[in-house]
């Protein structure tokens, strides 16, 4: 029986091409880039030529390219950074109540130390009104984070309209693009963010690699403390084989977003019309109007945890939201946000996320299974 992998959101496999580059830079690029040998030069000249492709694939200087050890990271920099550097200014940050928790996190013990957060709710569509956004602006708010897709249930929310919002107030904006990357056509200075987080391995790179673009006027207060890498931003010796993975992935889909956006709304499509022959299948926010990559359904009469365990033992690799709490059986934080604490679809929501390793056959066949297990478990829970 073929597995079928659908938790591309929480990590995507190494394209062929992205192991080659990295075992390539493994045999023959182990110096260290600080050392002003011809080893160090060359592994220099390597994390200069990654970050010059990654910031054009975001029409970025590379200059305002840190790279971290992933989007977590990355969002913990922009964040608690951010924060800490300007809050002579105010210690009023903005976000929304269907963050990462990298974000919501960090915003957290951002409370602790005394700043004021602003948690603005989202519609039935899992996106943030603009008109919530500048009503809860004022004078002493310094930073505005809003994802640009919710990695949960794919809802976009309109960063564009939100960094010409706030264009001319003292906030920085940033967005956790990690989920849009590769399938929506990016750049910062028409998106009006000053900071946006990117990680690999959600476009088939390898883990533990990400990236933050800064905006050359914006000022950060380092989290790490030990050397003057990355422009006395993020110390510590950089990652050379991940940093190249990183490279190697960004090459592969940069330039073929509005191709792979299509691809993919066509095959969640084809997913969807063969789950739909079900009865009782809710599609957390709007199938047209979010990521193709993620399809969040809710099978009422189930639950959460016998689904997982049963797609499972059939060979259908799934998620029920966000990886990073996928080992507590919690209510979404999302979900509840959506559709209240109450509510039966957060009881029974199962997130299906796309990518290369998906056909029009094994889709169907995925689906046939898909249906058998919510079929039976429907039988056994009446």
């Amino acid at each position: 029986m073929e597995t079928i992998y659908f938790d591309h959101a929480a990590t995507t496999p190494l394209h062929p091409e992205v192991i080659n580059k990295m075992t390539d830079v493994m045999k023959q690029n182990y110096g260290n880039p600080s050392s002003i040998h011809q080893y160090g030069r060359h592994a220099r000249k390597v994390v200069d030529e990654a970050r010059r492709v990654i910031a054009q694939s975001i029409k970025a200087d590379e200059r305002d390219i840190i790279f971290t050890s992933g989007g977590t990271e990355a969002d913990n920099l922009a964040v608690v950074g951010t924060a800490l550097k300007y809050r002579d200014k105010g210690k009023h940050i903005i976000t929304t109540n269907i963050e990462h928790h990298a974000v919501l996190d960090s915003c957290h013990y951002l409370e602790t130390i005394g700043f004021d957060v602003t948690y603005l709710p989202v519609n039935t569509k899992g996106v943030v009104e603009l008109d919530d956004v500048k009503q809860a602006l004022r004078d002493d708010t310094i930073l505005v984070s809003i994802m640009m897709v919710n990695n949960e249930v794919g809802s976009i929310q309109p960063i564009e309209d939100i960094g010409a919002l706030i264009k001319d107030h003292q906030a920085y904006f940033h967005t956790d693009a990690v989920q849009a990357y590769g399938i929506m056509p990016m750049d910062v200075n028409k998106l009006g963010v000053d900071l946006l987080t990117l990680t690999a391995h959600k476009i088939n790179g390898p883990k533990g690699i990400g990236a933050l673009y800064k905006k050359h006027d914006v000022k950060l207060q380092a989290r790490h403390f030990g050397g003057e890498q990355e422009r006395k931003r993020r110390p510590g010796t950089e990652n050379i084989v991940g940093i190249v993975g990183f490279k190697s992935a960004v090459e592969l889909i940069h330039g073929t977003e509005l191709h792979r956006n299509a691809h993919y709304q066509r095959i969640k499509k084809l997913f969807f019309n063969e789950l739909n022959t079900l009865s009782n299948v809710c599609v957390n926010s709007e199938l047209d109007e979010t990521s193709p990559l993620i399809l969040n359904v809710s099978f009422l009469g189930t639950h959460i945890e016998q689904v997982l365990m049963n797609l499972d033992l059939e060979g259908i690799l799934v998620s029920s939201g966000s990886a990073c709490t996928a080992g507590a059986m919690e209510s979404s934080h999302v979900l509840t946000a959506i559709y209240g604490e109450q509510s039966e679809r957060t009881k029974s929501a199962i997130r299906f996320s796309f990518g290369i390793n998906h056909s029009d056959e094994n889709i169907k066949e995925a689906a046939r299974r898909v249906k058998q297990v919510i079929e039976r478990l429907r039988k056994l829970n009446n």
